[in-house]
């Protein structure tokens, strides 16, 4: 067995502990540092596979920013598991045939045949001058500029709905008018009042 070889087997392992520790581990918090150790490691095996760009953006964007923010929230809430564990015996049959069924379909799907060495070439070395970010932005403006925009549309109209139903008034809420506060002069906030002088006797 080669070096790379050993890495791959090396990353693949510790992915498939990370990602088991995810969903069987008690704390969670323990389970988003889990999450942010599978991130790191498929960062890593994008690497071997020359996807430079896209193992950085998996750093930066979910390691960086997502996996920080959900650590965070997840530590300030103090979420009580006692009370989202109860029923688990109920849901467990329900949970583990939907559990078997996913590993049956992707059985069926991530196999020799499909995915081996028959199927898919191995991909070509390339030198140091080669830009995996260039490539990969023409591919995905020539050859799938159209399934692109349509994410891209998607995505918009999905973040001005999360805006518009946050931004809505409702009458129990509390909310600060910008306009106002940018508006606002010392005379509307400040009131001089004079008295007169006390003799202390």
């Amino acid at each position: 067995m080669d070096f790379e070889r050993f890495i791959f087997y090396f990353f693949a392992a510790v992915l498939v502990f990370a990602a088991v520790r995810v969903i069987t581990v008690r704390n969670p918090v323990h389970a988003v540092l889990h999450l942010v150790l599978a991130f790191f490691t498929c960062a890593g095996l994008w690497l071997m596979l020359e996807a430079e760009f896209l193992a950085i953006t998996l750093v930066l964007v979910y390691v960086g920013a997502v996996m920080v923010l959900f650590l965070f929230v997840v530590m300030m809430l103090d979420i009580n598991v006692s009370p989202l564990r109860e029923g688990f015996i109920k849901y467990l049959p329900v949970g583990l045939s939907v559990a078997a069924l996913i590993v049956i379909e992707m059985f069926l799907v991530v196999r020799a045949r499909n995915f081996g060495t028959d199927a898919v070439a191995i991909p070509a070395r390339h030198g140091a001058d080669y830009s995996n970010t260039r490539e990969l932005g023409s591919v995905l403006y020539t050859d799938y500029v159209y399934p692109f925009e349509i994410a891209a549309v998607i995505l918009l109209v999905a973040m001005i709905a999360a805006i518009a139903l946050t931004m809505r008034r409702r009458p129990e809420t509390k909310y600060q008018n910008p306009v106002d506060q940018v508006a606002v002069k010392s005379n509307d906030r400040v009131r001089l009042v004079k008295m007169k002088a006390e003799e202390r006797q």
